[in-house]
Order: C-alpha cells, then sequence, then structure tokens
C-alpha cells in the first residue's frame, strides 16, 4: 500500500480488504474450508476417522509403507488440491506419528500430491479452471477446453517430477536432507513441531495443538465403524464430479447425507453434530484468514502491475525455443512471491498466449510450462492456499512445513527448468 500511494495507506488497505471479502471467489474459499473442517470433525468425533486409523495401522508395517499408503490417498483424491490437503493429512497424522515421521515429512507428501497430481488429470477443479480460462482467451474453441488442456499435459514437467521425487523421498531411495532432516530426527526422539526457530509461544502452542488432536481422535465414539468414515469420504467425491467438480456443492450434499446417515446408527444427536461442525469450521479459521491475506497482497500487485512488468521486461529476449523456459522460471517467481496459482495465470494468459503465437512457439508447451510454474507456485510459495491447507491438514506448523518442503520443490523445479529447455 505504500509503494502505491503513502498518502492513502489506510483507506487503501480498507477499500482492498472489502474488495477482497466481497469477491465470489474468497466467499467459496471460506464456504469449502469451512465445511471441510466441519466434515472432519464430524469424521473424528463419530469414531470414523478412528476406525480407519486403526485399519490403516493393521496395513502400515513401518515408517516406508505408511509414507506409501499417503502418497496413494493422494494420487486417488485427485479432484481438488483443498480435498486433497485436509482429506490425506488429517487421515494419516495418526498413523505417521506412530511410526514416528515428522508431521513436516507428512506435509510434504500431501503437499506433493496435491496441486501437483490435480493440475496432471483432465477431471479436476484446476482442469475446469483453465480449461476455461483457455476457452475464454480464445486459445481454444468453445467446448475444447479441456481438449487442449489433455494436449498439455505431457509437458507439465514441474508437476511431474514433484510427484517422482515425492516417490522416491517416500520409498527412501532420496534421504531426507536439510531442514526436512532435522524434523525427521527430532520426530525419532519423539518431538514434533521444532524444526525451525520459533518463538517459545508458537512452540508451546503448536505442541498444544498436537495434543489436542491426538484427544479428539480418543475422544471419537467407539460405535464408529470404516463405513463411517468411507462413506463421506466417497459421497464427497461422487458428488464433486456430479457438479461438475464444483466442491462446494459436492460438501453440501455430503453433508445432507452424513448427518442423517450417523443420526440413524446413533452416534451422536443432531445437536451434538451441529456443535462439532461449529467448531470444526472454528478450526480452519487460521488457515482462512492467512489466505485472505495472500489474496489481499495479491491485489496489492496487481495494482503495481507487477505481472505486466516482467513479461514486457522479458518479452525482447524470448524467442520459440527459449519462450517455454522462460516463461516458466517468470512465472514460477511471480507465483511464489504473490501466493497466487490461478490468478497468475488468469493475468499472464493473455499477455503469453500472443506473445507465444508471435514467436512460433509451441503451444501446448508454452500452457505446460505456465501450469508448472503455477503448481509449483502453489506448493512452494509459504502463503499460498494449498501450503496453508497441507499444514493444517497434517498437524504442522505452517513455516515449518514451507522450509522444510522448500528443498524438494526446488530441485523439481530445476529438472523441469532443464526439461524446458531441452524439450524444443
Amino acid at each position: 500500500m505504500l509503494l502505491i500511494d503513502p498518502t492513502t495507506t489506510l483507506s487503501q488497505m480498507a477499500d482492498t480488504s472489502l474488495k477482497v471479502m466481497a469477491d465470489e471467489t474468497i466467499g467459496w474459499l471460506i464456504l469449502v474450508c469451512g465445511s471441510f473442517g466441519s466434515l472432519i470433525a464430524l469424521l473424528v468425533r463419530t469414531g470414523g476417522a478412528l476406525a480407519f486409523g486403526e485399519k490403516a495401522l493393521k496395513l502400515a508395517k513401518g515408517p516406508k509403507s505408511s509414507l506409501f499408503m499417503t502418497f496413494f490417498l493422494g494420487l486417488i483424491i485427485f479432484i481438488d488440491d483443498y480435498l486433497n490437503a485436509l482429506t490425506v493429512g488429517e487421515t494419516m497424522k495418526r498413523v505417521t506419528d506412530r511410526f514416528k515421521i515428522s508431521r513436516e515429512m507428512l506435509a510434504y507428501v500431501v503437499d506433493s500430491t496435491a496441486a501437483p497430481v490435480c493440475v496432471l488429470v483432465p477431471l479436476s477443479t484446476w482442469a475446469v479452471f483453465f480449461g476455461g480460462l483457455l476457452v475464454d482467451n480464445g486459445i481454444a474453441a468453445a467446448g475444447e477446453g479441456i481438449s487442449v488442456y489433455i494436449q498439455a499435459i505431457p509437458y507439465m514437467l514441474y508437476a511431474w517430477f514433484a510427484v517422482f521425487l515425492v516417490l522416491l523421498v517416500v520409498l527412501g531411495i532420496v534421504p531426507a536432507f536439510g531442514p526436512m532432516g532435522k524434523a525427521q530426527r527430532l520426530a525419532q526422539q519423539g518431538i514434533q513441531g521444532e524444526t525451525i526457530d520459533m518463538d517459545e509461544v508458537v512452540q508451546t502452542s503448536d505442541e498444544y495443538a498436537v495434543k489436542a488432536i491426538g484427544e479428539e481422535f480418543e475422544a471419537g465414539s467407539k460405535k464408529g465403524q470404516l463405513h463411517n468414515f468411507l462413506v463421506p469420504i466417497l459421497l464427497l467425491v461422487g458428488f464433486t464430479v456430479y457438479f461438475d467438480i464444483d466442491v462446494w456443492k459436492g460438501l453440501l450434499a455430503t453433508l445432507a447425507i452424513t448427518l442423517p446417515f450417523y443420526g440413524l446408527q446413533g452416534l451422536m444427536s443432531l445437536a451434538d453434530m451441529m456443535e462439532q461442525m461449529i467448531d470444526g469450521f472454528k478450526s480452519m479459521l487460521p488457515a482462512i484468514g492467512t489466505v485472505i491475506a495472500a489474496f489481499i497482497f495479491k491485489d496489492v500487485c496487481d495494482q503495481l502491475l507487477l505481472p505486466q512488468y516482467v513479461i514486457e521486461s522479458l518479452s525482447p529476449y524470448m524467442t520459440a525455443t527459449m519462450l517455454p523456459a522462460v516463461v516458466f522460471v517468470a512465472m514460477s517467481i511471480l507465483a511464489f512471491v504473490t501466493g497466487s496459482s490461478w490468478g497468475i495465470f488468469a493475468v499472464t494468459i493473455p499477455i503469453v498466449m500472443p506473445l507465444a503465437q508471435s514467436v512460433g512457439a509451441d503451444m501446448p508447451i508454452v500452457i505446460g510450462a505456465l501450469l508448472s510454474a503455477s503448481s509449483f507456485g502453489s506448493q512452494a510459495c509459504f502463503y499460498s492456499d494449498s501450503t496453508v491447507l497441507a499444514a493444517q491438514g497434517s498437524g504442522c506448523n505452517l513455516m515449518s512445513h514451507a522450509v522444510t518442503q522448500l528443498p524438494y520443490a526446488l530441485i523439481a523445479a530445476f529438472v523441469a527448468f532443464v526439461g524446458f529447455l531441452l524439450i524444443v
């Protein structure tokens, strides 16, 4: 705000905040995240999550198998990165805790199978959104947005390398190093959430949060069965697909069936379920607040015309062979700095696509570079929605998650950059 006009900083901050809060996307995000919290609270308190955890503990024989289960769940819950990050982390953290795997490692596996997996699957919220943008900007004909998107999937190099790298980490082929190595060593000593230097208040609150989560599981209804977990999750995925990949409608339909489903089993009274849903919604407020702050920051960057400035500065140096690599690097930096993965794509596609056409670049490769940058920003940015929700779902301190996974994200990004240089 100071950069825009120092004399009107307060009023600018007020206006921008109101503008962001009035945005339909923010309203959708608040409802989706809060409702996820409500559904997770029901899964925990009715004993469904506890039953799943006990079943998973029987299948998981050690650290590798528990992390591989996390990886596998991340692959099959591909509809939406929010759904993935919250569901997989919340589901598996009790299992990975049993084998003294750090919450940071869990959050990294969850985050690496959230946006990177969703971007590679044409049946996901990412595909629907970006396919629509391709149509809106004249890159694809009406009704052909998903077809053009599918053509670009082989060239979404960052997403491919990120998923492959996390598999190597899960299997132990690539070791935990740097901050992640420290987190793993602390976890082996029974210490969670002290990977980076935080003040005493934050550490104390993290330890309390970890303890509280464990108490919630133990307080879950002993009547809960495995189907009390699986049925709502399957309903959520099914309804999301049925309503044209709309997670909010999927959540509403799922909750409308889940409440009577639990009530008929006598797991909880309706009043108790409503109370738990409210508590679950409140548990998501820190994540919601962080994402809202990121959107405010993005709006300020847009007012400063930062994306346009970067693109216009790089345009004279672009050629057909260099364009994909340059686009990937430039957009990755912007997505990392602004915390916006979808927004960056929406702003830059009207600039990048005509430039690609003018220099004769391969359009699917350029689209793949843009989407690679978007998925990198979603995973690597310290305050992106995906990073926040992966940390929230895994019960991990946000900064610890961001710092420990960044080296792995940068490795995948570097390999992707080399790939874009060699692929054209």
